[in-house]
């Protein structure tokens, strides 16, 4: 049993390994249109005449870790592809935006 624990409490650490480091790249990346928490910006949802879901909501968390890495890398929309990312880069703000869920 207790190692049984150790496991889950190694997987856990695991799961959000990237957080720290995905707040900084978050910050400087996203934030100007996410916003701080990820609640999205009205302001930039009505100059693009889009509906921004917040980040920790239950449709941007369903999906999976590929579905968010190929929206930041690539782009949705008329959301632009964030460039100057390194792959760690991108796995650590994925990892932040799962610590966002509502």
């Amino acid at each position: 049993m207790k190692t049984l624990a150790i496991v889950f409490v190694a997987a856990c650490g695991l799961a959000v390994a990237g957080a720290p480091e995905g707040k900084t790249v978050f910050e400087s990346k996203c934030q100007p249109c996410h916003g701080p928490a990820g609640e999205g910006k009205p302001a930039i949802a009505k100059m693009f005449k889009v509906e921004m879901h917040p980040l920790g909501s239950k449709e941007v968390q369903a999906k999976s870790d590929a579905e968010l890495k190929k929206i930041i890398t690539t782009g949705n929309g008329k959301m632009k592809a964030v460039s100057g990312l390194s792959d760690k880069q991108v796995g650590d703000v994925i990892a932040f935006v799962r610590t966002l869920k509502q």
